[in-house]
C-alpha cells in the first residue's frame, strides 16, 4: 500500500467520523440569562471619598500631611524629625538648609495625593525655579519645578519621570497657585539575581489631566547618568530639597491609600 492510498483511508476515516459526531441527538446549550454572568460577592468595601472643599482625605487613606504637624515625616539625613517650616495656613515650606524629608512609613503599592505651590515672587530659569520632587519608594521621582512659561528639557519638566519620561501635556498652573499631583504608582518585582521581573510602573495626573499614562519606569532617576536597577522593598516617599538658588515651595494635603 503505498502512501498516497493511505493519506486517503485517514482522510475517508476522519470525514466518516465527523459525519457521525454531527448525527449525535446532544442538547443544545442552554440559553444565556442576565443572571448567569452575575455575582454579588464580596461587595467593594465602602470608602468614603473625602471633600475637595475641606481638603478631607479619602476615609481609607493614611494621612501624611494634615495641615498642622510633619509628625508623618523624618529627615533623610539621620531620621530626626523634619525640619521643613509648616505655615499658619495649613501647608509646609521646605527647607533647604535641612535637606531632605521622608516618610517615616514604608509603602509599595499606593495611590498618593500631593498639592504643590511655586511661590509667586519665583525667579531664576529652567530647573532653577522651585525645584524639588516626589521620590516614590525613595529612588523613582516625579518633577516638581515651576515649568508654566518657562522651558527646560523635556523630561525635567514638571510632571516628568525625571530624565526618562517627559510628560504628556504641561498641565502647570502660574505661580502663586496649588498644583495637584495624583499619582498611582504599582510597585516592581524583581528575581532573584535583582533584575526587574515585572518593573515599576506609574501613572500621574497633574492638576486632573493625564500626564503619564502606566508609564514603565526604568529604573532610579540619575541626575547625571542612566537609570540603574536597584533591588528594594517596601520604601517610603521622599521629598526632595533641591540646591538651586531660587525661593523655596510649599506643600499641603498629602494622603496616600494602600493597594
Amino acid at each position: 500500500m503505498n502512501k498516497f492510498m493511505i493519506r486517503s483511508i485517514i482522510i475517508a476515516s476522519t470525514m466518516i467520523s465527523a459525519v457521525a459526531y454531527a448525527q449525535t441527538d446532544y442538547p443544545e446549550p442552554e440559553q444565556m440569562r442576565p443572571g448567569m454572568s452575575e455575582y454579588w460577592l464580596p461587595q467593594p468595601k465602602i470608602v468614603s471619598p473625602g471633600n475637595i472643599e475641606t481638603n478631607t482625605a479619602p476615609s481609607d487613606a493614611i494621612v501624611l500631611f494634615d495641615g498642622t504637624n510633619l509628625s508623618a515625616w523624618e529627615s533623610t539625613k539621620d531620621s530626626s524629625p523634619a525640619g521643613w517650616t509648616v505655615n499658619g495656613d495649613g501647608s509646609f515650606t521646605v527647607n533647604k538648609t535641612a535637606g531632605d524629608i521622608r516618610t517615616k512609613q514604608s509603602f509599595e503599592n499606593f495611590q498618593l495625593h500631593i498639592e504643590w505651590r511655586i511661590p509667586e515672587n519665583i525667579s531664576g530659569k529652567s530647573q532653577a525655579r522651585g525645584n524639588s520632587g516626589v521620590y516614590l519608594q525613595g529612588m523613582y521621582e516625579v518633577q516638581v519645578l515651576d515649568s508654566y512659561q518657562s522651558e527646560t528639557y523635556a523630561n525635567g519638566q514638571a510632571g516628568s519621570i525625571y530624565k526618562q519620561s517627559p510628560p504628556l501635556v504641561n498641565a502647570m498652573r502660574k505661580p502663586g497657585e496649588w498644583n495637584v499631583y495624583d499619582i498611582i504608582y504599582s510597585a516592581p518585582v524583581f528575581k532573584d539575581d535583582g533584575t526587574y521581573r515585572i518593573p515599576p510602573r506609574v501613572t500621574v495626573l497633574h492638576n486632573g489631566v493625564v500626564v503619564q499614562n502606566n508609564t514603565t519606569i526604568l529604573g532610579t532617576t540619575e541626575y547625571i547618568g542612566f537609570p540603574k536597577v536597584q533591588k528594594h522593598g517596601p520604601a517610603p516617599i521622599v521629598l526632595q530639597s533641591h540646591g538651586d538658588p531660587s525661593e523655596p515651595i510649599s506643600f499641603r494635603n498629602i494622603w496616600i491609600r494602600e493597594l
